[in-house]
């Protein structure tokens, strides 16, 4: 009987804190306004086509 209780409470905890973990997440990646991180991340994959296009 006291081992369910203790599942259950951990379950409880553990549902916490990935919605906490969740909403972090979303804060960080939408309230911090990090647009330029992510447009500079974004253009890395073509950043190689430049350099190789100018030694031809």
């Amino acid at each position: 009987m006291a081992i369910e209780h203790i599942f259950d409470s951990a379950s409880s905890v553990m549902t916490v804190i990935s919605f906490t973990t969740f909403v972090g997440i979303l804060l960080w990646t939408f309230v911090l306004k990090r647009g330029q991180d992510f447009a500079t991340a974004a253009a890395l994959p073509f950043a190689d086509d430049e350099e190789d296009s100018g030694h031809g």
